[in-house]
């Protein structure tokens, strides 16, 4: 971010921090009552940090005077979610979950309102809000091709990624049942809105026909930017931003965004937690359209609050997941689905890459 972009962005911090204040019936956001109050945020880490310190931390703190100390989580956050609420150890004040680990949690009883409805932030995404919840990102599993290999005849859906006669090159899966399940039946012809529940015998037949093409099962989002800036495939399944990233460093790619398929990520506080008020004060404050939108300056992930397009650029609107032009071509994944049958299709799955 240019140092005007962050004056302007200082310019709006008071006007945030009086809208959020009164959201939340307090007469003012001077941080005076919560000066001494420090709040630890487990966020994905990796790339997530500095673009979070910047957008939601730093300004935070800013305005409130509540110190934000932020860790790295484990990608599956929910045992030490857990952990920490059983023991009353609270380590954590407010931490990013993804819509499946937020409904596991929520089930046991693991979540502590966060104080506020979408009548408060009006411009937020339906989905996007529970009562113990608040999305903060859309990130979108899609495919990427090399230009420089698909000059004249580019894929353009999920069966034209499976058609290794008319699209010949060197393809990358992901090592998980999730998404790769989804994007089998899209390719063998399951409509978009038909999905769910998962035919898990037709997804099998369909990975069937494109296994022995995979020539990398990727394991994590910078492994998929990594093959696809590099060129060690010629087209990839991944996360849009991980995509995007590539991009930005100088590959020569397009992503798809037809068929591809959205989930949210976002803020949820321990049951319990002992600085629970600051904690709601913190995710109210990353409901802001002006605070998203800076964000999606450090990482191509969309803003869940859609009034935030108001000051992104059409240029940068083009590459995030919920600009309308995007988000049309797209369906929300299913996540109860999944939390009802991970462990068995994963099971079913890592036996398959084995035969």
């Amino acid at each position: 971010m240019s140092d005007t972009t962050l004056k302007m962005n200082r310019r709006h911090l008071l006007k945030t921090a009086g809208g959020t204040a009164l959201a939340l019936g307090m007469p003012g956001l001077s941080g005076r009552a919560f000066a001494a109050t420090t709040i630890t945020v487990a966020d994905p880490g990796g790339p997530f940090g500095p673009a979070f310190r910047k957008a939601f931390y730093d300004p935070f703190e800013k305005a409130t005077g509540i110190k934000v100390v932020n860790v790295a989580r484990e990608a599956e956050p929910t045992a030490q979610f857990k952990a920490i609420v059983e023991t009353k150890s609270y380590t954590w004040d407010v931490c990013t979950l993804t819509l499946s680990a937020r409904d596991i949690l929520a089930k046991q009883n693991l979540l502590e309102p966060i104080g506020f409805t979408r009548d408060a932030a009006p411009g937020l995404m339906p989905e996007a809000i529970t009562e113990h919840w608040m999305g903060t990102d859309v990130y979108s599993s899609v495919f990427a091709y090399r230009n420089d290999h698909f000059k004249n005849n580019a894929p353009k859906s999920w069966a034209d990624f499976w058609n290794v006669e008319k699209f010949p090159g060197r393809r990358s899966l992901r090592k998980n049942p999730i998404d790769t399940l989804e994007q089998a039946l899209l390719a063998d012809g399951v409509n978009i809105d038909q999905l769910y529940p998962l035919d898990v015998d037709r997804a099998f037949k369909s990975l069937d026909k494109i296994k022995q093409h995979i020539a990398i099962w990727w394991t994590g989002g910078a492994q998929s930017t990594q093959i696809l800036q590099s060129g060690e495939v010629d087209l990839t399944t991944g996360w849009n931003a991980r995509l995007q990233a590539a991009i930005d460093g100088g590959a020569p790619a397009t992503i798809v965004w037809d068929q591809g398929l959205y989930s949210i990520e976002g803020w949820a506080i321990p049951k319990g937690c002992p600085r629970a008020d600051a904690a709601k004060q913190f995710i109210k404050f990353c409901s802001t359209a002006d605070r998203q939108a800076v964000f999606t300056e450090a990482l191509a992930y969309g803003p869940t609050n859609l009034d935030a397009y108001k000051s992104i650029s059409p240029e940068r609107a083009r590459v995030l997941s919920t600009s309308p032009d995007n988000l049309k071509k797209m369906r929300v994944a299913n996540e109860a689905w999944w939390s009802e049958n991970r462990a068995a299709v994963t099971e079913r799955f890592n036996s398959w890459l084995l035969s």
